[in-house]
């Protein structure tokens, strides 16, 4: 799998100078595309080789008319020539590359079932780890390689995404990165003719770089060896699948040839192998996010708000995922009255209501007496704009909060909800870690998947 991750040598073999083309955004993407003010702006680091008969050279760098004028051995080929020639192009490699990323579509999701049993054989005969076809390609964050025609790379964190839906991956990529959210490595699997998913479960596990992983399934060819990969795994997986419905199934069938399989039986096996399943892409990556962030915690929730209505939407939601809101002792009421910082009408019950007039010092005695009492196990913290509010005071008071605790391990979760005169804050929050949503719904349902079973 390093030929395929950590790369020392590329070559692109259906490298185009035409603007616009597959080809050419192949080429860009591994030297640093100035179309996208991101990620892509760092140009892959290792060596990177274009074959394409018809032209001499591409951004400045030599064109080969075939794969046999190259001398080097190669780690990692990507292939975007037509359908009907791609098997013998990977009998050319062999000897000669490692991996191969199939770019180029027209096997059997348009019903070439023969021609995609023929490129299985192919690389099987020459030992070449095989991803695709019909996929984007893949990407590393974290050594700028971006092996596929996304518009661009992500910023660098610590989650993973496999996705047999190409498309599905540019849009996270550019939600990415006007959100800012960091992912170790993508893959695009296509039609699925040589690596499964259960391969990159495998790999993954193992990796430095990753802390979680989410998967887009639209159907299983192994189920088996998914469920033995997903049981042996040492990190989260966040599942989403597509084709539960009838006519979501056909669809996924002609989108990359999968069967999509019974939905109860999908679930039934998920769950046993521990895979937390996600109703949407929003949940799934809230999820991610959270899990690679915080603790897990045993069913003890404490809520702090300085407004009464967010307080009942987030107990309603409560006890739809789950969640033990714990009564609080009168011991704790004490010490918080012991702080001489609540206000006269406060909440003496848990959601623990500030009030609107709440400050930072507040919300600072608030945090330090739930915090260390031991029947609290997770705190989630709410904010509303008020007159009052000094959001990126309330941030930064958070903040302080979970370093002078850091040895209590317990989960904190905000929520400050809001947009304009929150914005400074919450970009203190997700800078130094801290998970937040906008919305009480996304975060109850967040704290949700980090409660011990």
């Amino acid at each position: 799998m390093k030929a395929l991750f950590e790369p020392k040598s590329v070559v692109i073999i259906g490298a185009s100078a035409k603007e616009n083309t597959v080809g050419n955004g192949l080429v860009k993407n591994l030297t640093g595309n100035p179309k996208y003010k991101t990620a892509a702006d760092i140009p892959f680091d290792g060596k990177l080789f274009l074959v394409n008969p018809n032209t001499e050279s591409i951004e400045g760098i030599r064109c080969y008319k075939s794969l046999s004028e190259i001398k080097e051995k190669i780690d990692l080929a990507v292939i975007a020539t037509p359908a009907k020639t791609v098997p013998e192009i990977l009998k050319q490699c062999k000897g000669k590359v490692n991996a191969a990323v199939v770019i180029s579509a027209g096997f059997s999701e348009v019903g070439e079932k023969n021609l995609e049993q023929e490129l299985v054989n192919t690389a099987k005969e020459t030992n070449i780890l095989l991803l695709g076809p019909n996929c984007l390609g893949l990407l590393n964050a974290h050594n700028h390689l971006n092996a596929s025609f996304a518009p661009s790379l992500t910023p660098q964190g610590d989650v993973a995404f496999i996705s047999q839906s190409g498309a599905l991956v540019d849009s996270i990529i550019d939600w990415a990165n006007a959100e800012n959210f960091g992912f170790s490595k993508i893959v695009s699997l296509g039609n699925m003719a040589g690596l499964q998913f259960h391969d990159f479960l495998e790999y993954l596990s193992n990796d430095k770089q990753t802390k979680v992983l989410t998967l887009y399934i639209e159907g299983l060819k192994d189920g088996r060896k998914f469920i033995d990969a997903a049981k042996k795994c040492k990190k989260p997986i966040i599942a989403l699948k597509a084709g539960l419905s009838n006519a979501g199934a056909k669809a996924a069938s002609s989108h990359t040839g999968s069967l999509a399989g019974s939905a109860e039986i999908y679930k039934t096996a998920m769950k046993q192998a521990g895979v937390i399943l996600a109703e949407s892409m929003e949940e799934m990556f809230d999820i991610a996010k959270t899990l690679a962030k915080e603790p897990t915690c045993n069913n003890n929730i404490a809520i702090i708000t300085n407004a009464g209505g967010p307080g009942v939407l987030a107990t309603d939601y409560c006890e739809k995922y789950g969640l033990h809101l714990v009564e609080l002792k009168d011991s704790t009421l004490q010490k918080l009255e012991n702080t001489g910082k609540m206000s006269k009408s406060y909440s003496k019950h848990n959601p623990l209501d500030l009030v609107g007039d709440a400050v930072a010092e507040t919300y600072k005695a608030a945090i330090d007496v739930l915090i260390n009492e031991s029947y609290v196990s997770g705190i989630i913290i709410m904010q509303t704009i008020q007159v009052m509010t000094n959001p990126y005071e309330n941030a930064k008071v958070i903040f302080d909060a979970k370093q002078r605790h850091k040895g209590k391990q317990k989960p904190i979760i905000c929520c400050f909800m809001g947009g304009e005169h929150s914005k400074d804050a919450v970009a203190l929050l997700e800078k130094n870690g801290i998970v937040n949503f906008n919305d009480p719904l996304r975060a109850v349902r967040a704290m949700s998947a980090l409660i011990k079973e």
